[in-house]
């Protein structure tokens, strides 16, 4: 998840979802009330650690968090070398693995109907237009590290919608990305706790709609990753241009990079 998020047009919940982890996940976040603090406060030491273990899911949460850590510190400056000397190639991978997450996601869907259509459809064409726009000219003072982190955690549990991709038209990618290159830390902090209380109140949204309406949900988020291809198939036409020979090597590396994610699948639902 963690390498997914740092690359613009790839979401860390796509990998979430094709790794069987997704729905845990989300109830997971949306089960944290900060109901702890109230018994610490009254220096209720044991009545604390009771609160904290039943809200928080550190077994889960633990390895996790620790596993997207590693993966931004060692991965980014990796990630960025490969989008800045090999983006025609690094763009085809990225659109394999969104393609494959795609059929993934229609197969767990299991019924078509117009409605779930009406709502792909919708997903599709509201992302599309999103991810058409321009990043803006922004200021990298501390209350837009705080927003912009708010914003895109948002984004980066979302299959199909890109954290960095957001992260991107606010204005913010490449400070952020340096910020983690050279660690500074006042503003990785800023934005950890802008993204701590996005991801909280977006989390119990999204735990509602695909426990209430799940097909309709699952349906937008088709929607919504087919309408992200925009992005790697941009990146991919800038840098090929005309010349069709280099599309060859481009479709290789897309047709690697959708068998991975079916192999992946395959083997998590084996496992399951």
């Amino acid at each position: 998840m963690g390498s997914a998020d740092i690359v613009p047009g790839v979401s860390g919940g796509t990998i979430a979802l094709i790794t069987g982890i997704y729905g845990h996940l989300i109830e997971a976040i949306s089960k944290i009330k900060f109901g702890f603090v109230r018994p610490l406060l009254k220096g209720d030491i044991k009545g604390f650690k009771n609160e904290l273990f039943e809200e928080i899911d550190f077994k889960f949460f633990i390895p996790l968090v620790l596993g997207i850590g590693v993966a931004f510190l060692t991965l980014a400056k990796v990630v960025t070398y490969c989008m800045d000397t090999q983006t025609a190639l690094t763009y085809s991978f990225f659109l394999g693995l969104i393609i494959a997450s795609a059929v993934i996601l229609f197969k767990k869907l299991n019924q078509i109907n117009l409605k779930n259509i009406i709502f792909a459809a919708i997903g599709a064409i509201l992302t599309y237009v999103f991810v058409s726009l321009n990043p803006i000219a922004a200021n990298h003072s501390l209350l837009i590290i705080f927003i912009s982190g708010m914003i895109a955690i948002c984004a980066m549990i979302l299959p199909g919608i890109s954290g960095s991709f957001l992260l991107l038209l606010l204005g913010q990618y490449k400070y952020m990305l340096n910020a983690l290159h050279e660690l500074h830390f006042t503003e990785i902090i800023v934005f950890v706790v802008g993204a701590l209380i996005g991801i909280l109140g977006f989390s119990k949204i999204l735990n509602y709609l695909l426990k209430n309406h799940e097909k309709v949900t699952m349906a937008f988020l088709i929607g919504v990753m087919l309408g992200s291809l925009r992005v790697p198939g941009v990146e991919i036409a800038n840098s090929v241009g005309m010349n069709f020979a280099s599309l060859f090597p481009c479709l290789i590396v897309a047709v690697i990079g959708f068998g991975l994610i079916i192999i992946l699948e395959t083997k998590f639902d084996y496992i399951d």
